[in-house]
């Protein structure tokens, strides 16, 4: 389930993730293990964004759950529980929004394009019929289009409502980008714009969004590795802490003692174990005892 989790994060929310193990006092109360998934905020706060917990028999002992053996024996059954919530709606926006408003993925922006005609004051018919074109061919390329006609708000108030929103692509339409044969088309993510062949449209669109969903995804990735060190001294960690913020890898001795005095003293906890770590032993930063190798340190929501 971790890697159900990690999948649907990273494809569709474009929010790179760790994979790992939580120690003893950060894992759910009760399960013999629990495995996250976390991830990086822009302002370098980690979030959980996923669990999957083994539990054992634990809980079926307490809640005496028991089935039967082929054997006709009674047993206690072992137990997981796993689970996301609405954090992962913070996580999409924590991730990728900007002063101007949301940043959807185009994978979940329940709307991926809108198209906004520029009307006059006649209404501009012959402007609307060619927008109602565009996105109907949209909608039949599998694009989930939105057309605003409204003739109640002025173009420039649309487009700033769907900047808020968060939508990953606008078009706009007006009777010169009618003589000309050209479209504007604008990205959310970059702000950028430019003007593309009305015949292309479609095709131009459908890799744009592919491209917004790679773009969101690298943008946090290179945010992540930008604002995650290694460190080796205790002095080193809480600098690091305080003006940098973000993943600090350090080697662990394992003992909850350590792991309590650094989350007292810096309010940082050990966000996971990573599954997949160097093999690289040392020494802990603190008590000086071995360590079998570094884990993830960050302050958290």
């Amino acid at each position: 389930m971790q890697e159900v989790y990690a999948t649907f994060v990273e494809e569709y929310m474009a929010v790179p993730v760790l994979r790992g193990v939580k120690t003893a006092a950060e894992r759910f109360p009760g399960a013999v293990d629990t495995y996250s998934i976390e991830a990086m905020m822009q302002n370098t706060w980690a979030l959980q964004a996923g669990t999957s917990h083994f539990l054992g028999q634990n809980f079926a002992k307490a809640f005496d759950v028991q089935f039967q053996t082929r054997e006709n024996k009674q047993e206690y059954v072992w137990a997981t529980s796993w689970g996301v919530s609405t954090r992962l709606v913070g996580a999409v926006v924590m991730t990728h929004s900007d002063n101007q408003g949301l940043v959807l993925p185009p994978k979940l922006a329940p709307t991926q394009v809108v198209l906004v005609p520029i009307m006059m004051k006649d209404g501009s018919p012959e402007v609307v019929a060619e927008a109602e074109k565009i996105t109907a061919a949209l909608k039949d390329a599998g694009v989930r289009v939105k057309l605003d006609a409204r003739d109640s708000q002025r173009p420039g108030w649309k487009f700033t409502q769907y900047e808020i929103e968060g939508v990953p692509v606008r078009l706009a339409l007006g009777p010169r980008d009618l003589k000309s044969g050209t479209i504007e088309v604008a990205r959310r993510d970059t702000r950028e714009k430019e003007n593309v062949s009305r015949e292309n449209v479609v095709d131009h669109v459908k890799h744009l969004l592919v491209e917004i969903q790679q773009n969101l995804f690298n943008r946090a990735l290179a945010f992540r590795k930008e604002h995650t060190t290694r460190v080796d001294t205790y002095d080193e960690f809480k600098e690091v802490l305080e003006t940098k913020g973000g993943f600090l890898m350090a080697h662990w001795d394992g003992t909850p003692e350590t792991e309590a005095q650094i989350k007292k003293e810096t309010k940082a906890t050990i966000r996971c174990i990573p599954l997949v770590r160097e093999n690289e032993t040392g020494v802990d930063m603190i008590s000086g005892k071995p360590s079998e190798g570094r884990v993830v340190f960050g302050r958290a929501f």
